[in-house]
């Protein structure tokens, strides 16, 4: 049995504007934040922890961070509605549904649902 080590603990992106990426992921999908100063805020989504920081270049590529959501209809007009660009709508795969957006910087993810 694993422990609490080799899970996927913290994502990190590096971003243009903290309140814009708050405004973002805070209107599309609830998430939740503590500021630690005007470089860096740690957000949460309920399950996992990340942070937002200006102290770096904006990177749109890395790897692809794929969110879960129970009605995936929804949560794609949540993002469109919060200012996201759909790259893929939604598509099925084996196991589930899900579909491809990038936010105001740039990167790229993706949210999936089982139905």
């Amino acid at each position: 049995m694993i422990g609490s080590d080799r899970r996927i603990d913290y994502i990190e992106f590096n971003v243009a504007d903290i309140a814009a990426s708050k405004a973002f992921y805070g209107s599309a999908f609830g998430w939740t934040f503590t500021d630690y100063g005007p470089e860096y805020c740690e957000f949460a989504d309920g399950r996992l922890t990340g942070g937002f920081t200006t102290l770096g270049p904006v990177r749109s590529g890395g790897p692809l961070v794929i969110i879960y959501a129970d009605d995936l209809e929804d949560a794609q007009t949540r993002v469109e509605s919060a200012g996201g660009r759909i790259l893929k709508p939604i598509f099925a795969f084996p196991g589930g549904r899900r579909f491809h957006f990038t936010d105001p910087d740039g990167y790229e993810l993706a949210v999936w649902s089982k139905q």
